[in-house]
């Protein structure tokens, strides 16, 4: 039974998260009401802040596969690999709904704004609404749409940035929730501190990939766009790029933790040493 509530808080956490966070998305690109990349990073790092705090005492607040499998490899004993799949499908449902529920928020006022830009749902160019719910690289509404701007960012290219922002991401979060850092141990900062982290890699990386690091938050509203109509655009995308928002992140997150736990996690003193004596 304890499984079985971590995975509802796993679900709720997720559903927090990329309902609000494809909310301000939607708000930025469809009515224009948030001018400016930093607005929407700082929407993603306060709600990502948010759905930690709600969570972690249930489950731990991975909120997303990439860090579940990072914690699965790198720090077993405190969670075992039984637990992975169940905690993936209760973030990809949680995620899945909160597409829906973006879905039919912003349903009218999406096609109103397809309407007035002259695109046609599921043909070249409606990346530009689609991008609500999944991501696209490069981003629709900074890069464009046509032939030229999408050869800026080519699919190796950006599964190399989405695994190289969740590398930054989950080394972080392992460095906040390493036990045996004495400055760090009681966790009070940890959910600001992530979302600070999360905030500062859309800023800087958002462009490219749109700044996705999470492929619950990726896939489960693309589910949502593949199914009211965007057909091919969302799955499997331009360039049959969806696969990037899924293979970066997983790759990425164990990259990272591996990159703590061998390189900084031996050099830091534990609670009650002086310099590692």
């Amino acid at each position: 039974m304890k499984l079985f509530w971590a995975c509802c808080a796993e679900m709720i956490g997720t559903y927090l998260m990329v309902a609000i966070g494809t909310g301000v998305v939607a708000a930025a690109v469809i009515t224009g009401a948030h001018a400016g990349l930093w607005q929407v990073a700082m929407v993603w790092g306060l709600v990502v802040t948010l759905a930690i705090y709600v969570t972690a005492a249930a489950s731990g607040a991975h909120l997303n596969p990439a860090v579940t499998l990072a914690f699965a490899l790198c720090r077993p004993r405190e969670f075992p690999a039984v637990k992975v799949v169940p905690y993936w499908g209760a973030q990809l449902l949680g995620a899945f709904i909160a597409g829906l529920t973006v879905w039919l928020v912003f349903g009218a006022m999406i096609e109103s704004f397809e309407e007035t830009n002259r695109l046609v749902r599921g043909a070249a160019g409606s990346e530009l609404s689609a991008m609500v719910f999944g991501q696209y690289f490069p981003n629709p509404d900074i890069i464009g749409t046509d032939p030229d701007s999408k050869s800026l960012v080519s699919p190796l290219a950006a599964m190399l940035v989405e695994g190289f922002g969740t590398a930054i991401l989950v080394f972080v979060i392992f460095a906040l929730v390493d036990p045996t850092r004495a400055s760090l141990s009681n966790g009070r900062l940890t959910p600001v501190l992530v979302g600070v982290t999360i905030a500062l890699l859309i800023a800087v990386f958002a462009p490219l990939t749109q700044g996705g690091w999470n492929p619950a938050r990726d896939f489960g509203p693309r589910l949502v766009a593949f199914i009211a109509g965007w057909d091919s655009v969302a799955i499997p995308g331009p360039s049959n790029g969806f696969w990037v928002y899924i293979v970066g992140p997983l790759a990425g997150g164990p990259i990272g933790a591996l990159a703590y736990e061998i390189l900084l996690r031996p050099a830091i003193p534990k609670n009650g040493e002086i310099n590692g004596e």
